[in-house]
Protein backbone atom coordinates (compact mmCIF):
# COMPACT_ATOMS: atom_id res chain seq x y z
CA UNK A 1 0.00 0.00 0.00
CA UNK A 2 2.84 2.33 0.85
CA UNK A 3 4.46 1.76 -2.54
CA UNK A 4 1.13 2.35 -4.29
CA UNK A 5 0.64 5.67 -2.52
CA UNK A 6 4.25 6.60 -3.29
CA UNK A 7 3.79 5.92 -6.98
CA UNK A 8 0.49 7.81 -7.11
CA UNK A 9 1.91 10.83 -5.31
CA UNK A 10 4.95 10.83 -7.55
CA UNK A 11 2.72 10.70 -10.63
CA UNK A 12 0.59 13.59 -9.36
CA UNK A 13 3.74 15.63 -8.68
CA UNK A 14 5.06 14.85 -12.18
CA UNK A 15 1.80 15.89 -13.83
CA UNK A 16 1.63 19.12 -11.83
CA UNK A 17 5.17 20.00 -12.92
CA UNK A 18 4.40 19.30 -16.55
CA UNK A 19 1.41 21.65 -16.33
CA UNK A 20 3.63 24.60 -15.44
CA UNK A 21 5.10 26.97 -18.04
CA UNK A 22 8.80 26.81 -18.90
CA UNK A 23 11.25 28.73 -21.07
CA UNK A 24 13.92 26.68 -22.86
CA UNK A 25 16.47 26.92 -25.65
CA UNK A 26 16.22 24.86 -28.82
CA UNK A 27 17.81 24.51 -32.24
CA UNK A 28 15.68 24.13 -35.36
CA UNK A 29 16.93 22.73 -38.65
CA UNK A 30 15.75 24.59 -41.75
CA UNK A 31 13.81 22.84 -44.48
CA UNK A 32 13.59 25.11 -47.53
CA UNK A 33 10.41 24.81 -49.57
CA UNK A 34 8.75 26.43 -52.60
CA UNK A 35 12.02 26.97 -54.47
CA UNK A 36 11.22 28.56 -57.88
CA UNK A 37 11.21 25.99 -60.69
CA UNK A 38 13.80 27.94 -62.67
CA UNK A 39 16.31 27.97 -59.79
CA UNK A 40 18.27 25.41 -57.81
CA UNK A 41 19.37 26.15 -54.25
CA UNK A 42 23.12 25.56 -53.99
CA UNK A 43 23.93 27.25 -50.68
CA UNK A 44 22.24 28.85 -47.68
CA UNK A 45 24.00 31.09 -45.19
CA UNK A 46 22.52 29.04 -42.33
CA UNK A 47 21.15 25.50 -42.09
CA UNK A 48 19.74 25.89 -38.57
CA UNK A 49 18.62 28.56 -36.09
CA UNK A 50 18.84 28.89 -32.30
CA UNK A 51 15.62 29.93 -30.56
CA UNK A 52 14.17 30.42 -27.08
CA UNK A 53 10.60 29.22 -26.66
CA UNK A 54 8.00 29.19 -23.87
CA UNK A 55 5.62 26.26 -23.39
CA UNK A 56 4.25 23.97 -20.68
CA UNK A 57 5.99 20.75 -19.74
CA UNK A 58 3.67 18.56 -21.80
CA UNK A 59 4.49 20.52 -24.93
CA UNK A 60 8.22 20.34 -24.28
CA UNK A 61 7.95 16.60 -23.68
CA UNK A 62 6.25 16.07 -27.06
CA UNK A 63 8.57 18.59 -28.68
CA UNK A 64 11.67 16.64 -27.64
CA UNK A 65 10.26 13.47 -29.18
CA UNK A 66 9.85 15.09 -32.63
CA UNK A 67 12.31 16.14 -35.30
CA UNK A 68 13.12 19.81 -34.61
CA UNK A 69 12.59 21.09 -38.13
CA UNK A 70 10.93 24.24 -39.45
CA UNK A 71 10.00 25.08 -43.03
CA UNK A 72 11.19 28.28 -44.67
CA UNK A 73 9.19 29.41 -47.71
CA UNK A 74 11.68 30.65 -50.30
CA UNK A 75 8.94 32.18 -52.44
CA UNK A 76 9.11 35.06 -49.95
CA UNK A 77 12.80 35.71 -50.68
CA UNK A 78 13.79 39.18 -51.86
CA UNK A 79 16.52 40.01 -54.36
CA UNK A 80 19.01 42.88 -54.40
CA UNK A 81 22.15 43.23 -56.50
CA UNK A 82 21.81 39.61 -57.60
CA UNK A 83 21.61 38.28 -54.01
CA UNK A 84 18.58 36.51 -52.57
CA UNK A 85 17.71 36.95 -48.91
CA UNK A 86 14.95 36.65 -46.29
CA UNK A 87 14.95 39.13 -43.42
CA UNK A 88 14.75 37.85 -39.85
CA UNK A 89 11.34 39.43 -39.34
CA UNK A 90 9.95 37.42 -42.26
CA UNK A 91 11.23 33.98 -41.35
CA UNK A 92 10.47 34.61 -37.65
CA UNK A 93 6.78 34.92 -38.55
CA UNK A 94 6.99 31.67 -40.56
CA UNK A 95 8.56 29.83 -37.62
CA UNK A 96 6.10 31.35 -35.13
CA UNK A 97 3.13 30.00 -37.12
CA UNK A 98 4.59 26.48 -37.06
CA UNK A 99 5.08 26.46 -33.26
CA UNK A 100 1.31 26.63 -32.70
CA UNK A 101 0.71 26.64 -28.91
CA UNK A 102 4.36 27.35 -28.11
CA UNK A 103 5.53 30.97 -27.83
CA UNK A 104 8.67 32.14 -29.61
CA UNK A 105 10.61 34.38 -27.21
CA UNK A 106 13.93 34.95 -28.97
CA UNK A 107 15.52 34.02 -32.28
CA UNK A 108 18.78 34.71 -34.09
CA UNK A 109 18.74 38.10 -35.77
CA UNK A 110 20.76 37.04 -38.82
CA UNK A 111 19.33 37.62 -42.28
CA UNK A 112 19.26 34.42 -44.38
CA UNK A 113 21.16 34.63 -47.66
CA UNK A 114 20.86 32.13 -50.52
CA UNK A 115 22.82 31.19 -53.61
CA UNK A 116 20.95 29.78 -56.61
CA UNK A 117 21.94 28.48 -60.01
CA UNK A 118 19.82 28.53 -63.15
CA UNK A 119 18.03 25.25 -63.80
CA UNK A 120 17.53 23.87 -67.29
CA UNK A 121 15.73 20.90 -68.78
CA UNK A 122 16.79 18.89 -71.78
CA UNK A 123 15.46 15.89 -73.66
CA UNK A 124 18.21 13.47 -74.71
CA UNK A 125 18.29 10.01 -76.33
CA UNK A 126 19.07 6.87 -74.37
CA UNK A 127 22.02 4.79 -75.60
CA UNK A 128 22.01 1.07 -74.85
CA UNK A 129 25.09 -0.55 -73.33
CA UNK A 130 23.32 -3.88 -73.07
CA UNK A 131 25.00 -6.91 -74.57
CA UNK A 132 22.72 -9.58 -76.02
CA UNK A 133 24.38 -12.96 -76.58
CA UNK A 134 22.23 -15.18 -78.77
CA UNK A 135 22.24 -18.94 -78.79
CA UNK A 136 23.69 -20.74 -81.77
CA UNK A 137 21.69 -20.36 -85.00
CA UNK A 138 19.70 -17.39 -83.66
CA UNK A 139 19.85 -13.75 -84.78
CA UNK A 140 18.29 -10.44 -83.82
CA UNK A 141 15.33 -9.77 -86.08
CA UNK A 142 15.90 -6.02 -86.36
CA UNK A 143 17.73 -3.56 -84.09
CA UNK A 144 17.41 -3.36 -80.32
CA UNK A 145 14.71 -0.94 -79.20
CA UNK A 146 14.57 1.20 -76.07
CA UNK A 147 11.46 2.48 -74.33
CA UNK A 148 11.40 5.32 -73.59
CA UNK A 149 13.91 6.23 -76.27
CA UNK A 150 14.26 9.76 -74.83
CA UNK A 151 14.45 10.97 -71.23
CA UNK A 152 14.26 14.46 -69.75
CA UNK A 153 17.07 15.60 -67.48
CA UNK A 154 16.84 18.58 -65.13
CA UNK A 155 19.73 20.25 -63.38
CA UNK A 156 22.21 23.13 -63.43
CA UNK A 157 22.09 24.60 -66.91
CA UNK A 158 25.88 24.77 -67.24
CA UNK A 159 26.11 21.03 -66.56
CA UNK A 160 23.31 19.61 -68.67
CA UNK A 161 24.16 21.73 -71.74
CA UNK A 162 27.11 19.40 -72.36
CA UNK A 163 25.05 16.17 -72.19
CA UNK A 164 24.25 14.66 -75.59
CA UNK A 165 22.82 11.31 -74.45
CA UNK A 166 22.29 9.10 -71.40
CA UNK A 167 23.68 5.56 -71.27
CA UNK A 168 22.21 2.48 -69.68
CA UNK A 169 24.31 0.48 -67.27
CA UNK A 170 26.51 -2.19 -68.83
CA UNK A 171 24.69 -5.50 -68.68
CA UNK A 172 24.87 -8.81 -70.52
CA UNK A 173 22.08 -11.30 -71.20
CA UNK A 174 23.35 -14.64 -72.59
CA UNK A 175 21.70 -17.50 -74.47
CA UNK A 176 18.65 -15.63 -75.77
CA UNK A 177 16.42 -17.77 -78.00
CA UNK A 178 13.08 -15.92 -77.86
CA UNK A 179 11.82 -12.34 -78.00
CA UNK A 180 12.94 -10.52 -74.85
CA UNK A 181 12.31 -7.44 -72.72
CA UNK A 182 14.78 -6.37 -70.02
CA UNK A 183 14.46 -3.50 -67.56
CA UNK A 184 17.81 -1.73 -67.24
CA UNK A 185 18.89 1.13 -64.99
CA UNK A 186 20.27 4.35 -66.43
CA UNK A 187 23.85 5.34 -65.65
CA UNK A 188 23.83 8.52 -63.57
CA UNK A 189 27.12 10.36 -63.70
CA UNK A 190 28.13 11.13 -60.08
CA UNK A 191 29.80 14.33 -61.30
CA UNK A 192 26.41 15.73 -62.33
CA UNK A 193 25.31 16.93 -58.92
CA UNK A 194 21.71 18.05 -58.44
CA UNK A 195 20.67 16.53 -61.77
CA UNK A 196 17.43 14.55 -61.90
CA UNK A 197 16.07 12.20 -64.56
CA UNK A 198 12.48 11.73 -65.70
CA UNK A 199 13.11 7.96 -65.66
CA UNK A 200 15.47 5.84 -63.60
CA UNK A 201 15.10 2.74 -65.78
CA UNK A 202 14.25 1.92 -69.39
CA UNK A 203 13.15 -1.23 -71.16
CA UNK A 204 15.41 -2.80 -73.79
CA UNK A 205 13.64 -5.23 -76.05
CA UNK A 206 14.18 -7.11 -79.29
CA UNK A 207 12.95 -9.90 -81.52
CA UNK A 208 14.88 -13.14 -81.94
CA UNK A 209 14.61 -15.46 -84.94
CA UNK A 210 16.28 -18.67 -86.03
CA UNK A 211 18.55 -18.13 -89.03
CA UNK A 212 19.88 -20.24 -91.90
CA UNK A 213 22.76 -19.86 -94.33
CA UNK A 214 22.87 -19.84 -98.11
CA UNK A 215 25.83 -19.67 -100.50
CA UNK A 216 25.30 -17.51 -103.59
CA UNK A 217 27.69 -16.67 -106.44
CA UNK A 218 28.09 -12.98 -107.31
CA UNK A 219 29.91 -11.75 -110.48
CA UNK A 220 33.19 -9.97 -109.72
CA UNK A 221 33.46 -6.35 -110.88
CA UNK A 222 37.02 -5.08 -111.48
CA UNK A 223 37.65 -1.36 -111.01
CA UNK A 224 40.63 0.96 -111.64
CA UNK A 225 41.95 -1.21 -114.47
CA UNK A 226 44.76 0.52 -116.46
CA UNK A 227 43.77 1.84 -119.89
CA UNK A 228 44.54 -0.54 -122.78
CA UNK A 229 44.30 -3.67 -120.64
CA UNK A 230 41.71 -6.29 -120.00
CA UNK A 231 41.54 -8.67 -117.05
CA UNK A 232 40.07 -12.04 -116.26
CA UNK A 233 39.64 -13.45 -112.78
CA UNK A 234 39.61 -17.11 -111.78
CA UNK A 235 36.87 -17.71 -110.86
CA UNK A 236 34.82 -14.88 -112.36
CA UNK A 237 32.27 -15.02 -109.52
CA UNK A 238 32.71 -14.90 -105.75
CA UNK A 239 30.83 -17.08 -103.28
CA UNK A 240 29.02 -15.04 -100.61
CA UNK A 241 27.77 -16.61 -97.38
CA UNK A 242 24.36 -15.13 -96.53
CA UNK A 243 22.74 -15.40 -93.12
CA UNK A 244 19.06 -14.56 -92.59
CA UNK A 245 15.70 -15.97 -91.65
CA UNK A 246 14.67 -18.88 -93.84
CA UNK A 247 11.85 -16.88 -95.45
CA UNK A 248 14.32 -14.21 -96.58
CA UNK A 249 16.68 -16.78 -98.11
CA UNK A 250 14.10 -18.67 -100.19
CA UNK A 251 13.93 -16.20 -103.09
CA UNK A 252 17.42 -14.72 -102.71
CA UNK A 253 19.35 -14.04 -105.94
CA UNK A 254 22.34 -11.92 -106.99
CA UNK A 255 20.27 -8.73 -107.07
CA UNK A 256 21.47 -6.16 -104.55
CA UNK A 257 25.00 -7.58 -104.19
CA UNK A 258 28.23 -5.97 -105.34
CA UNK A 259 31.61 -7.67 -105.17
CA UNK A 260 34.53 -5.50 -106.31
CA UNK A 261 38.18 -6.25 -107.13
CA UNK A 262 40.22 -3.04 -107.02
CA UNK A 263 43.27 -3.27 -109.28
CA UNK A 264 44.93 -0.54 -107.19
CA UNK A 265 45.24 -3.11 -104.41
CA UNK A 266 47.80 -5.00 -106.54
CA UNK A 267 51.13 -3.50 -105.45
CA UNK A 268 53.45 -6.14 -106.87
CA UNK A 269 53.64 -6.29 -110.67
CA UNK A 270 54.53 -9.97 -110.51
CA UNK A 271 51.53 -10.85 -108.31
CA UNK A 272 48.63 -12.77 -109.82
CA UNK A 273 46.35 -12.33 -106.79
CA UNK A 274 43.76 -9.59 -106.40
CA UNK A 275 41.74 -8.76 -103.26
CA UNK A 276 37.94 -8.84 -103.21
CA UNK A 277 35.58 -6.64 -101.23
CA UNK A 278 31.86 -7.07 -100.62
CA UNK A 279 30.42 -3.57 -100.89
CA UNK A 280 26.67 -4.18 -100.97
CA UNK A 281 24.15 -6.81 -99.96
CA UNK A 282 20.35 -6.79 -99.51
CA UNK A 283 18.95 -5.25 -96.33
CA UNK A 284 16.84 -8.37 -95.74
CA UNK A 285 20.00 -10.26 -94.74
CA UNK A 286 21.28 -10.33 -91.19
CA UNK A 287 24.85 -10.58 -92.42
CA UNK A 288 26.86 -11.44 -95.53
CA UNK A 289 30.53 -12.26 -95.99
CA UNK A 290 32.87 -13.48 -98.71
CA UNK A 291 33.79 -17.15 -98.64
CA UNK A 292 37.19 -16.20 -100.12
CA UNK A 293 38.55 -12.65 -100.21
CA UNK A 294 41.19 -13.21 -102.98
CA UNK A 295 41.19 -14.63 -106.51
CA UNK A 296 43.78 -15.16 -109.20
CA UNK A 297 43.77 -13.05 -112.37
CA UNK A 298 45.35 -12.70 -115.80
CA UNK A 299 46.06 -9.26 -117.27
CA UNK A 300 46.21 -8.86 -121.05
CA UNK A 301 46.97 -5.93 -123.31
CA UNK A 302 44.12 -5.18 -125.70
Amino acid sequence: MFLMFLVCSGLIWFINNLSESYINNATFEFKFINIPDSLLLTKASKEEVDVKVQANGFQFLGFNLKNKEVKIDLSSASQKDGRYFIAQSIYRKQIDKQLRSMTLIEIDKDTLFFEFTQVGTKKVPVTSRVGIELSQNFILDGPLKIKPAMVTIRGPKTSIDTIKSVNTLKMSFPEETTNFTHEVELFKNPELENTTYSHNTVFVYGKVARFSEKLIDIPIKVVNLPAGYEIRTFPDAAAVICRAKLDNLKNLDSTGFEVVADYNSVTDNTSKIITLELLKWPESLHSASLNENQVEFILKRQ
